[in-house]
């Protein structure tokens, strides 16, 4: 399926754009007997159920005209916000959550711990410089890029 993504994205990033948007994920993923084009926006401010609604309105149009076909089966279009705990994908996704709280997964434990949960503070290629509260106490750790099995941003309480 991800040829049928590859093909549509190039269609679906300029439509997002046009509506002061950033395109975050695409999936084409079959749920039960019916499949889904998933597009995932999000704006500086978030976005709201209007933006989806003129992006999935302008994306159905133009995914339409897609000349041949790329889409084996019918399918369900849906735009949507990335949620507030949406991994982070794409090194543009990890540059711009600089400043925000995120939770980090590991292959194998760092500082005696399997994840982390924190404030990002610097990003280089090859480490996550983050601050933690560990007992009331903020410390901040360097965590090594290929040490981490999965990155997202996370709801601090």
């Amino acid at each position: 399926m991800s040829k049928v993504i590859e093909s549509v994205v190039p269609v679906i990033e300029p439509i997002v754009e046009s509506e002061n948007c950033y395109l975050v994920d695409v999936e084409y993923v079959k749920e039960g007997p019916n499949w889904y084009l998933r597009v995932y926006a999000d704006k500086e401010n978030g976005i709201d159920i209007e933006d989806c609604a003129k992006i999935s309105e302008k994306l159905s149009e133009a995914l339409d005209q897609i000349s041949p076909d790329p889409f084996p089966k019918a399918y369900f279009l849906e735009v949507s916000s990335p949620g507030a705990e949406r991994p982070l994908k794409t090194e543009k996704d990890i540059l711009n959550a600089v400043g925000e709280y995120i939770h980090l997964d590991y292959y194998v434990p760092q500082f005696g711990e399997k994840f982390h949960e924190g404030t990002l503070l610097e990003v280089t290629d090859e480490i996550f410089q983050i601050e933690v509260t560990i007992k009331t106490r903020k410390k901040v750790l360097e965590i090594k890029r290929d040490a981490v099995s999965k990155l997202r941003l996370a709801i601090k309480f």
